[in-house]
C-alpha cells in the first residue's frame, strides 16, 4: 500500500511538473517563436525581458497591485472572520454566504459586473480600482483559511491571559497574535498570489497605465507567442522555487547546529 501511494505522488508530481520540461528549454530558445524542441540555447529573450519597458512596467504593476490588494483583503477578512465564527447574530447564514460568494460565479461574469460598477465610479482602468476588483476575488480565500485556523483556536488561553491582569488588546497582541500568525501568512500569501496570477478581471478592468503581467502574457500569446512568455514563467518557477527550498535549508541549518551545540 505505501509502495502504491509512493508511485501514486510521483506520477502526480511528474504529471504537474511536465510543463516545466517544455517551458524552461523554451525561455533559453533562439526560435522566434515558442517552439519545441529549441533549434538552439541563448539569453537574448531573457535581455529582452529586462530590458523592455513594456514588460516591466505590467511585472511591477502586478506586485504593487496584488501587495496592495493582499493588505486591503488582510484588513477586511480578520475581523470578518472573528465576527462570523466567534459571534451569533441575525443574518450570520447570509453574511457567510456573501463572504463565498465569487467562489461560486465565474470569473466572467464577477469581470462585467466590476465593469459596470467600477465605470460608474470613474475607477475603470487604474490601479485602484484593479486593487477593488481583485480584492472581491480575494477575500473567500482568504476567509476560508483564516476562518479555519481560527475555529481551532483554544479560546481556554486568551481567558487565562484576562484572569493574569492582561487587557483585551494585550491578549490579543501576545497571546492571539502570534497563535494565529501561520494562518495570517497564508491567507496573505493566497490573497497576493490570487491577485499576481489573476487575468479576467485583469483583461476587463486595468488600461495601459494599469496593465499587469497575466494580461501582457495574454495579449502578447495571442498575438505573437513571444518567448518572452517562457522567460517570465521560468522565473516565476525559480522564484517558487527559491521561496520554498530556502526556508527548509534554513531549518535544517538550525536544526543541525542546534544538535550540535
Amino acid at each position: 500500500m505505501d509502495r502504491l501511494m509512493r508511485l501514486a505522488g510521483i506520477l502526480i508530481v511528474i504529471f504537474i511538473a511536465a510543463p516545466l520540461v517544455v517551458v524552461v528549454p523554451m525561455s533559453f530558445s533562439t526560435a522566434r517563436s515558442l517552439q519545441f524542441p529549441p533549434p538552439g540555447y541563448w539569453l537574448g529573450y531573457y535581455q529582452a525581458y529586462f530590458a523592455d519597458i513594456s514588460w516591466l512596467r505590467p511585472t511591477w504593476n502586478s506586485i504593487l497591485i496584488a501587495f496592495a490588494t493582499m493588505i486591503l483583503t488582510m484588513v477586511l477578512v480578520v475581523p470578518a472572520c472573528f465576527a462570523l465564527v466567534r459571534y451569533r447574530f441575525t443574518g450570520k447564514g447570509i453574511a457567510d454566504l456573501m463572504m463565498l460568494m465569487p467562489l461560486a460565479v465565474p470569473h466572467i461574469v464577477m469581470a462585467i459586473g466590476y465593469y459596470s460598477f467600477l465605470g460608474d465610479l470613474g475607477l475603470v482602468h487604474t490601479h485602484f480600482g484593479v486593487v477593488l476588483a481583485h480584492t472581491c476575488l480575494s477575500v473567500p480565500i482568504a476567509f476560508l483559511v483564516l476562518s479555519a485556523n481560527l475555529k481551532g483556536f483554544d479560546r481556554n488561553l486568551e481567558r487565562a491571559a484576562l484572569s493574569l491582569g492582561a487587557n483585551p488588546a494585550q491578549t490579543f497582541v501576545h497571546v492571539t497574535l502570534p497563535i494565529l500568525k501561520p494562518g495570517l501568512l497564508i491567507s496573505a500569501l493566497f490573497a497576493f498570489i490570487q491577485s499576481f496570477d489573476e487575468t479576467v478581471v485583469a483583461i476587463f478592468i486595468s488600461g495601459r497605465d494599469a496593465e499587469t503581467l497575466p494580461r501582457k502574457m495574454f495579449d502578447s500569446i495571442r498575438q505573437e507567442a513571444d518567448p518572452v512568455i517562457a522567460v517570465i514563467s521560468t522565473l516565476l518557477f525559480f522564484a517558487v522555487l527559491l521561496a520554498v527550498v530556502v526556508p527548509l535549508a534554513r531549518r535544517g541549518i538550525r536544526s543541525r547546529f542546534g544538535r550540535a551545540s
